[in-house]
């Protein structure tokens, strides 16, 4: 922190970052190094951070508690589900991680409810783990190989980020609730309209939202590009935990009288109607009202967007006594067992089966196309965080983002409906005082002295992570693909249950890496690999989305050397570096227009040249040099020279052992 830092109030970002800072200075734009008290895993990426602590030759992580999910890869239609769990649970058992196996719920609400701690800084390789925020954690998602690093004992390198404060005033109307009140954010300011930020929200409306309301904000921080989510912990964090059965680990936790922020907003939350992002991305945001009357075919409640008993609990009382139309599918996707068990208790799990409504297990399911996927072209009204093509597990899918009561209301009327038309009195659910809780379902880690007698139960869909080259100091490649605006992970490495069991093999997966995009990408791209490698050019926001790293690695796998895009989203940017590819953004929109597919683009003395400063010199044969703008630290230089964290960290502890 700087002088300027000491001596002003801090808003609660900044207390976060200041009481966790191990190098560098609060300065937004500047690298700064984080200690991680937590670590959170998810089983289709945890795979590869175990393979990567692995790689690295550690004994025992440092992160106190490190938790591994079991709830994307759910659906067991053959063999590899259920394989990557005893792999996961060995792996637990070996590193000294806690382990929740399929059906104890989605990691980010289930780890609020059982290891979430005020005060606390948490990094999970799932980029929706910045909804514990919700409790007054510093909370980061992350690539799974900073995950790894992370749980190494180093601590997490990012760049400073502007804190936005957000001033909630009023109290959220009736058939108004919190995902209106983030899709009115995103109606602002678009997908990428937070990145480098932490958004931080304060004001008197926070008196009116549930811990649960607040992590439907935090989860969807990350939809705006944030760096991570922060509330205050409070009254209503206090209630959360103690409803829990851990009232002591609470404390409270704000802003500093008289602190300011680098953004400031008000958001009225009175003032907010029924919301409705259109297909196929979370910022075609429109009143509900726009689109009423429109034919539906399925409406989802669940996933990570919408996790809380409240959510669940409307849908029933809007749905008690009445049937959902004929030809729409209900489905219900509880996020937690702990939910799941207080709604059967409190009676609200009949009210939905009786109303037609189909009751799936307890995970991320559709959210991530692993069951759900609709047909084709019909309309999917989802509570989810996102919706970009095909995500649902439907290429040709449909899928709108909306809240529980828009998603009933319209399931009853059997076409998109606005719920302010229903014929009913708005039920406000206040969460039970008492939770069902109970940790026993959760496998705690060994003791270190057994835990090192543990092998690894690997399968032939869990290889060793490949052997990853350095860059050279003269890149001479093919520019193998450009892409437009908005790429994702997704469209990267595509989710859904035909591919999300092979993540955990680099080379099983890359037959699909960008197959939506070009479905010949993977073929070429293994076939420029013994000649050197090939670039992709992209456009702006490149890598949105998911932290997976498998988006970066299989990639550079198959010979990806350089992306030049006009931005990249943060996590993506940040993994292809830990693994060993160069990021370059471009000075002019017009140079970006010049390149195209079969391009050869040339970099000499790429070492020095980045050494130099921020920018380096670029030659595309036939078309002139490009200035293009790096912006890497001294640590990401070393990181690339290296060929990589994993290959730099091994050498670290080659080094160590030979001097000892």
């Amino acid at each position: 922190m700087n002088s300027h830092d000491a001596r002003r109030p801090l808003n609660l970002a900044q207390q976060l970052i200041r009481d966790h800072l191990v190098e560098g200075e609060m300065t937004p734009g500047s690298e700064i190094a984080l200690r991680m008290d937590q670590a959170l895993l998810q089983d289709v990426l945890g795979t590869l951070v175990m393979l990567e602590l692995e790689a690295m030759g550690l004994d025992r992580v440092h992160t106190d508690p490190s938790v591994q999910y079991i709830d994307h890869g759910l659906v067991q239609a053959d063999h590899l589900n259920a394989e990557t769990y005893l792999f996961l649970k060995s792996a637990c058992e070996r590193f000294g991680v806690w382990y929740s196996g399929p059906g104890n719920g989605i990691s980010h609400p289930v780890h609020m409810e059982q290891f979430g701690v005020p005060g606390q800084s948490i990094v999970g390789c799932d980029s929706h783990t910045t909804a514990a925020g919700s409790l007054g954690m510093l909370a980061i998602g992350a690539g799974g190989i900073e995950v790894a690093t992370a749980m190494a004992g180093e601590p997490l390198y990012l760049t400073m980020p502007e804190v936005w404060g957000i001033r909630l005033e009023g109290r959220l109307p009736d058939w108004v609730s919190a995902k209106d009140a983030v899709l009115e954010l995103l109606r602002r300011h678009g997908v990428a309209g937070g990145k480098d930020t932490i958004i931080e929200y304060h004001g008197p409306g926070l008196a009116h939202l549930s811990a649960m309301d607040r992590h439907v904000l935090a989860n969807m921080g990350t939809e705006m590009g944030a760096t991570a989510t922060v509330f205050p912990s409070d009254e209503e964090t206090r209630r959360f935990l103690a409803a829990r059965g851990r009232e002591g680990d609470w404390k409270p936790l704000a802003a500093e009288p008289g602190c300011t922020y680098d953004r400031e907003e008000t958001l009225d939350l009175s003032g907010l109607v029924p919301l409705i992002a259109l297909p196929s991305s979370p910022d075609r945001v429109v009143p509900v009202s726009e689109v009423a009357g429109e034919p539906l075919h399925q409406a989802y409640i669940g996933s990570s967007g919408n996790p809380g008993y409240r959510d669940f609990a409307v849908v029933a009382e809007m749905v008690r006594g009445r049937t959902v139309a004929e030809g729409v599918s209900l489905d219900i996707n509880p996020s937690s067992r702990q939910v799941l068990t207080t709604l059967i208790r409190e009676g609200y799990l009949a009210d939905l089966v009786a109303s037609g409504a189909r009751l799936h297990q307890t995970g991320c399911n559709g959210c991530i196309g692993m069951g759900q996927a609709p047909a084709a072209g019909l309309n999917s009204l989802r509570t989810v965080p996102r919706n970009f093509p095909g995500r649902s597990g439907t290429r040709e899918d449909s899928v709108f983002l909306c809240s529980p009561e828009t998603a009933a209301a319209s399931a009853l009327a059997g076409v998109i409906a606005d719920p302010r038309t229903l014929d009913m009195a708005y039920p406000r659910i206040l969460e039970p005082e008492r939770m069902v809780v109970n940790r026993e379902l959760f496998t705690a880690p060994l003791p270190p002295a057994e835990a090192r007698l543990r092998p690894l139960q690997k399968t032939d869909n869990t290889p060793a992570l490949p052997d990853l080259p350095p860059l050279p100091d003269t890149l001479e490649v093919p520019v193998l693909l450009v892409t437009g605006d908005n790429v994702s992970t997704d469209d990267i490495m595509p989710a859904g249950q035909r591919v999300m069991p092979y993540w955990s093999s680099v080379y099983a997966s890359a037959p699909f890496t960008f197959e939506a995009v070009d479905p010949d990408y993977a073929r070429r791209a293994e076939a420029s690999r013994e000649l050197g490698g090939h670039a992709i050019v992209g456009g702006r926001n490149y890598g949105q989305g998911s932290s997976r790293e498998n988006a970066a690695l299989v990639p550079r796998y198959l010979g990806l050397q350089v992306v030049v895009a006009q931005s990249f989203a943060r996590i993506h940017w940040q993994n292809l570096v830990c693994f060993g590819a160069l990021p370059l953004t471009f000075e002019s929109e017009r140079d970006a227009r010049r390149l195209e597919q079969g391009d050869s683009l040339v970099i000499r003395d790429l070492h020095a040249q980045l050494a130099a400063g921020p920018d380096l010199t670029a030659e595309v044969v036939g078309k002139g040099t490009f200035r293009l703008h790096h912006g890497l630290s001294g640590r990401q230089r070393e990181l690339l020279a290296a060929g990589g964290v994993i290959n730099l960290l091994r050498a670290r502890q080659g080094e160590a052992s030979a001097a000892r």
